[in-house]
């Protein structure tokens, strides 16, 4: 949306807006949202007195799927393609327009509410990347139901504890995922997390797919298409802008997980500004945010951004490696004429490892990409020059997070684009004031590492609190630094304000008294040619409290002797951070232990390692990894 009501005919700079939304949030927050349809404006733009954090629009109501859908359809855009599913697991390719999707969705909004839930109601969605789990989303959203997505195949014990947390009238699920070498069984999974739960949802509704059919529970489960048919549809509910749109559970430090809440209104508001404000993305492009609907990034950037924009989203069901080769993303690319990329890193070098130099790549016309962005992770500088280098467009690393549901920093592709810094997600986006904090709350000069905060009030679209615990969201991001969102994560600021995330704050390892971020070490070994992707962890030491090791995976290709590869990242890290890093210590490994939206699991190794108790991370794509990596760790001395 244009900024306007500037008193002059020149362009204002990302510096001159970004100014303003810090010093006149109220008007600039209203402007951006007269871009959405409103049932009822809101009486305050933002609540500076409401708990436990301020929000926005206060008074508003709206409805989250009726500016996703319907509004399109209604101003005469509803043959417009909304939705495009590839999967290459199961030979398929399907288009769907704003028309069609609106259509089906108002049908399993119907289906939904014929099963009792309404307003404020809870469903889970536990469903693999078919186009079903973006229209059970989206039939929440028009119900004014509050969607919990679980990742489809999570363990029952963990589906049970979202079970009991946000007791949900109703499951909506598939009878399987479909994997590359194998399939998955949704519904025993559903069954024994149900069995478990001290609460017992009223209904599942099933989609059958061919490839594996689920075994119904008479008196409980429902076939989802023998639902839709039987459903009338259901018109959209206003909510109030403040009402939960989802909860999306994040890992705890307790056994319980944190239910991020997410509201209807300042969600809207701030996605549809960042897809033509950030992504330069317009209404008919072709957007793809390659994850999945289980994570943030599913949710804002496959579901509800893309469609409030009025572009097409793309729904992928596969790998970027092995369906079938490293040349799967830039197929897919190609053959849907996708403007916009969204990935994280961890997909990025996982195509590098497999295909250094980019033949497979070569093979496709991707003349129409503008741009790739790259999110969910620290972007070494070695992964975003690669693919500057071979796709010859702008690659931009930008920062956010689940709480906070859309960009913190990045790079403003359609206002002006900043200079790009390897290693940085540029700067701060509208509404975020970013503070780089000491132990004392006090501001770190530029170039000097600490706690990474945002000044309150955050923007729209951040989460409002943890589901049924405000005590616990003040805990965790509240009270450590007063009047400030605590971001979790360490880094600095340089004198251009473009911000630096080196690490999680838990991640900074302290080696002899100093502070040194394990992002700053792993971006030294993944300069060497030959490493395809790396970790660093801190392990303990009896002398120096900590010391940083390694763990490193190589080039497709590569035959090295170890004991000359190690010597020269040792030398790497000693010349480039010097010998206060004390680094020593380097592990070849083949893979990496990661979560299913591609985060290294950095934490539960360094437990391996130090030989403490741990468990089994519940987002693990892999467990076998885990027992590779405490075989080469014990090689080395540790994981006793």
């Amino acid at each position: 949306m244009p900024i306007t009501n500037w008193g002059s005919l020149l362009m204002p700079t990302y510096a001159e807006i970004y100014q303003r939304s810090i010093e006149q949030p109220e008007s600039f927050w209203a402007e951006a949202a007269d871009g959405l349809h409103w049932e009822q404006r809101w009486e305050q733009v933002l609540d500076r007195a409401a708990q436990p954090v301020p929000r926005w629009f206060a008074g508003g109501r709206l409805n989250t799927c009726y500016n996703a859908l319907d509004r399109h359809v209604d101003a005469g855009q509803g043959e417009r393609l909304a939705l495009i599913y590839d999967s290459p697991v199961t030979d398929q390719v399907q288009r769907l327009s704003y028309r069609q999707l609106r259509d089906q969705v108002a049908a399993l909004a119907g289906a939904i509410a014929a099963q009792g839930v309404g307003h404020g109601d809870r469903v889970i969605i536990y469903m693999p990347m078919i186009p079903e789990a973006a229209m059970a989303m989206l039939a929440c959203a028009r119900l004014g139901a509050i969607h919990s997505v679980v990742f489809g195949g999570f363990a029952a014990r963990e589906l049970a504890t979202r079970i009991d947390d946000c007791q949900p009238k109703l499951v909506l699920s598939a009878s399987c995922g479909i994997e590359p070498n194998r399939l998955v069984a949704y519904k025993p999974l559903i069954d024994a997390a149900i069995e478990q739960a001290a609460h017992k949802p009223e209904a599942c509704i099933i989609k059958q797919r061919p490839q594996l059919l689920a075994e119904l529970q008479a008196g409980r489960d429902l076939d989802w298409d023998a639902a839709l048919a039987a459903a009338a549809p259901a018109a959209c509910v206003p909510v109030a802008a403040t009402d939960p749109l989802y909860i999306l559970y994040t890992s705890g430090t307790t056994g319980r997980p944190k239910g991020v809440v997410r509201d209807n209104g300042g969600h809207a508001v701030a996605l549809h500004w960042s897809m033509a404000n950030i992504y330069n993305a317009h209404a008919g492009d072709v957007f793809w945010a390659a994850s999945d609907v289980d994570w943030v990034v599913g949710h804002s950037y496959i579901i509800y951004a893309p469609l409030l924009a009025g572009c097409t989203t793309l729904i992928y069901e596969g790998k970027p490696v092995g369906t079938p080769d490293p040349g799967a993303f830039w197929r897919v690319v190609s053959e849907h004429g996708v403007k916009v990329m969204f990935t994280a890193p961890t997909a990025i070098r996982a195509i590098k490892k497999d295909d250094p130099k980019g033949e497979h790549l070569a093979r496709y016309d991707l003349s129409g990409l503008r741009s790739l962005f790259l999110a969910g992770e620290r972007c070494d500088p070695d992964t975003l020059h690669w693919a500057e280098v071979l796709l010859e467009k702008p690659v931009i690393d930008h920062w956010w997070q689940t709480e906070t549901g859309w960009a913190i920093a990045a790079n403003p592709l359609g206002i002006e684009q900043l200079p790009i810094k390897a290693g940085s997600p540029t700067q701060a986006m509208v509404g975020y004031d970013v503070r780089v904090l000491d132990d004392r709350s006090e501001e770190r000069p530029p170039g000097e590492m600490g706690d990474i905060c945002i000044k309150l009030p955050l923007p729209p679209g951040c989460l409002a609190t943890l589901w049924n615990n405000d005590a616990r969201f003040r805990e965790a991001y509240l009270s450590r630094h007063p009047g400030y969102y605590l971001s979790g994560d360490a880094g600095f600021k340089d004198a251009d304000d473009y911000i630096w995330i080196m690490s999680r704050t838990d991640d900074v390892i302290n080696v002899a008294g100093h502070r040194l971020s394990t992002g700053q070490i792993e971006e030294v070994l993944a300069s060497h040619p030959d490493v395809a992707e790396c970790a660093v962890i801190g392990v303990h030491d009896a002398l120096k409290g900590q010391l940083p090791l390694g763990l490193v995976v190589l080039k497709a290709g590569v035959e090295r002797g170890v004991a000359e590869l190690n010597a020269e990242l040792i030398g790497r890290v000693r010349d480039q951070i010097g010998p206060v890093a004390a680094f020593k210590r380097v592990a070849i490994v083949s893979r990496l232990p990661k979560t299913r939206s591609g985060k290294i699991l950095r934490g539960t190794m360094v437990k391996i390692a130090d030989s403490e108790t741990w468990t089994m991370p519940a987002t693990i794509d892999d467990p076998a990894i885990l027992d590779e990596i405490a075989q080469s760790l014990r090689a080395m001395g540790y994981a006793r």
